[in-house]
């Protein structure tokens, strides 16, 4: 079945981590065996050739490149500058992997359509470029709204304020805080713009402050369901509602402490907690018993986002395993017309509706 996957660190992953995504998934761990510079060395998921593996011909792609301060405890670029810098080099890659023919961008209806197009016609998807739709997670790198027009005119077409701890523009996972004013402006700019407010990240306040501020379109690209997992980086039943109300659909993430109560980052394992894919499904079940329906609920998956096979359902190996969720959910008694809605319709359908 055809996949749309809301967020890929695509390049953080080859311009911080230095992973060429082109390759077979298992070169890539075997170069990686013996580093010990990252918690997820010779443990990914993710490359291309899987991604057509799993029929994964969409995606949301990201920029990210978050400013810290001097007492930060999380990692981060010393200056706005360093960290628009490191979002410069990730869309020089996204346009070498356009220019290789790996990869092509989309920015608008006919774009969108077109590439849907190419790939449900195609007899083999083995050699077709995945379409992208680049976001921005976090907007510390923005060191002005200048910043965001030059972005925009790129190709940037959804933006997440906020990532970890606290931020320029807005507060965001483990932290809380209003809306900056340079935060308000941002997001005035974007509705000017009519761009894609991602709601991931955002703090509890600054969440709210931005469903009253915000006219413009909504969505949640990676998030999961704060009744199953409580913690400040899920969401309420309350947020869910609003979002509901927005129009917004809701992408399922693939991170481990996120699946699951108790999960201790360093600690846990698949194997310890018994961590499966199955788990997700009771996130999407939840979401859709409080809309009554199944159009606000996709896949967002988060999977690479600095974390692999350690910090991952332990039944996934690589991304292609995604494609097992259509049977989990039948198994749930859920019809192919919403399946096919979950796994890349209710993506698609919000983009139509919202840049038509």
């Amino acid at each position: 079945m055809f996949l749309f996957d809301a967020h890929l660190d695509l390049s953080m992953n080859a311009v911080e981590w230095n992973r060429d995504l082109t390759q077979d998934l298992y070169a890539i761990r075997e170069r990686e065996k013996n580093l010990t510079d990252k918690p997820d060395r010779g443990k990914g998921v993710v490359s291309f050739p899987e991604m057509r593996k799993g029929n994964i011909g969409i995606c949301v792609a990201t920029q990210i490149g978050r400013y810290i301060k001097p007492d930060s405890k999380i990692p981060g670029w010393h200056s706005q500058a360093q960290a628009w810098a490191i979002t410069q080099a990730q869309v020089a890659w996204y346009k070498a992997m356009e220019d290789a023919g790996e990869m092509v961008q989309i920015t608008g209806l006919a774009g969108l359509r077109n590439h849907l197009e190419m790939w449900q016609n195609a007899e083999s998807t083995e050699g077709l470029p995945i379409g992208y739709i680049l976001s921005l997670e976090g907007a510390d790198s923005f060191v002005s709204l200048k910043n965001l027009e030059t972005a925009y005119g790129y190709g940037l077409r959804a933006i997440g304020p906020a990532h970890y701890g606290p931020g320029v523009y807005a507060y965001g996972t483990d932290s809380d805080a209003p809306l900056s004013e340079k935060g308000k402006d941002l997001l005035r700019e974007m509705d000017q713009l009519d761009m894609i407010l991602d709601a991931t990240h955002l703090c509890d306040t600054a969440f709210w402050e931005a469903m009253d501020l915000y006219r413009g379109p909504v969505w949640a690209s990676h998030n999961l369901v704060r009744a199953i997992t409580p913690h400040n980086r899920q969401f309420s039943d309350e947020m869910i509602k609003v979002l509901l109300e927005r129009g917004a659909v809701i992408g399922m993430a693939f991170d481990a402490w996120m699946m699951i109560p108790g999960w201790v980052r360093g600690k846990s394992t698949p194997e310890s907690t018994g961590l499966k894919i199955e788990h997700v499904v009771q996130h999407i079940d939840h979401i859709c018993q409080i809309a009554g329906n199944a159009l606000h609920v996709g896949i967002g998956s988060d999977l690479d986002g600095a974390y692999g096979k350690e910090q991952s359902p332990g039944d996934m190996d690589s991304i292609a395993d995604l494609q097992t969720i259509p049977a989990l959910l039948r198994q749930r008694g859920y019809p192919e017309a919403d399946i096919e809605r979950i796994m890349w319709r209710n993506w698609v359908g919000f983009l139509e509706r919202n840049w038509a």
